[in-house]
């Protein structure tokens, strides 16, 4: 009888020091001085007593985020670089609606078969993201689990940790009617809306990913691996110039209209300019694959924002000059009365 070991029922823990030693260089160089635990260790450890000190009441803010089906995308185009910087990102962004400042990260990687090369691509894209945005990667977990996903698939997870003080806490509860909405553009899907970009695109239209389009600048392939951008910069630029912003709806799925209302008060809606900014090709191709009416497109996808300011009017243009070195931003609305509905006309 041939030997029974752990890798011949698939999980191969040589395959797993391999990964690590590949990525324990890039991940420490993402260390603030306040991380105390390199990589393997049980868990980490993070120094708070310079960080409290700059707060006069801390709050820790946490999320947990993926990038669903946007896997499927790097598998077929076997370029994983990219996705690794979504995790970051996607994460980040939703802690930033609340004001927090983003400090450490945890990601959990998993697949049927441990590729440690595939994994060195995944971190070193959230190793780059973390350094661009002062972020820690303090650790993480790479599952290698037989027969739980189709062979090639990965699932990915992050946790992001940041912190906020007490009474700059960004909640939506100083929106009022007459507030402008700034939006931040989005570079395409970010990482919400790929089941459906992969219906459109592989089963209505019959292309693959190495397709070009005429409307699209790159591959199909290429053009839905943009990374999702990070715009912790952003956000920090404005409250660093002592900009109120009395509220942020980072546009994940859902769109505008499921997004923007988590953050308004009642009795208070928003009206939006569906021609106040450009709305991105990779956008109306899809649509017209697939003969997508207006609603069902603009409460699937972004539509070309990523993030949502509300801010007092008499601010707005000082919003947008101050984002301009990083981003265009565009006023999309206004806030007026009604039920915390989103009106698009």
């Amino acid at each position: 009888m041939k030997k029974i070991t752990y890798e011949s029922a698939g999980v191969n823990i040589d395959a797993g020091n391999k990964a690590v030693d590949k990525i324990k260089n890039k991940v420490s160089s993402t260390f603030s001085k306040n991380v105390l635990t390199g990589l393997g260790s049980f868990g980490s450890l993070y120094n708070l007593k310079n960080l409290i000190s700059e707060y006069r009441e801390p709050i820790m803010v946490q999320s947990i985020d993926g990038v669903g089906t946007k896997t499927i995308i790097a598998r077929k185009m076997k370029k994983y670089d990219t996705i690794g910087i979504d995790l970051l990102s996607a994460a980040a962004n939703d802690i930033l609606v609340m004001g927090a400042r983003p400090l450490t990260f945890l990601d959990y990687i998993a697949n049927d078969k441990l590729d440690p090369n595939i994994v060195d691509q995944i971190v070193s894209g959230m190793v780059l993201a973390c350094k661009e945005t002062g972020v820690s990667l303090v650790g993480g977990e790479t599952a290698e689990m037989p027969d739980t996903y189709l062979p090639g698939e990965h699932d990915l997870v992050g946790v992001i940790t940041g912190v906020v003080d007490k009474d700059k806490i960004i909640d939506g509860s100083n929106i009022t009617n007459g507030d402008s909405l700034i939006a931040i553009p989005s570079n395409g899907l970010h990482t919400n809306g790929y089941s459906l970009a992969r219906k459109l695109f592989f089963e209505v239209g019959k292309y693959n990913v190495k397709d070009k389009i005429p409307d699209l600048d790159k591959s199909i392939g290429l053009t839905l691996l943009d990374p999702h951008i990070n715009y912790t910069n952003h956000i920090a630029r404005l409250i660093n110039n002592n900009i109120k912003i009395n509220g942020i709806a980072h546009i994940t799925g859902g769109g505008l209209v499921e997004n923007i209302p988590r953050i308004l008060p009642k009795k208070c809606a928003a009206k939006i300019n569906n021609d106040s900014w450009p709305i991105l090709p990779i956008f109306k191709v899809m649509q017209s694959i697939g003969s997508i009416d207006d609603d069902e497109m603009f409460r699937t996808f972004n539509m070309g924002i990523g993030m949502v300011l509300i801010v007092d009017p008499q601010i707005e243009n000082d919003v947008i000059e101050l984002i301009s070195p990083l981003s265009l931003a565009y006023k999309i609305g206004s806030v007026i009365p009604g039920n915390k509905e989103v009106l698009i006309a």
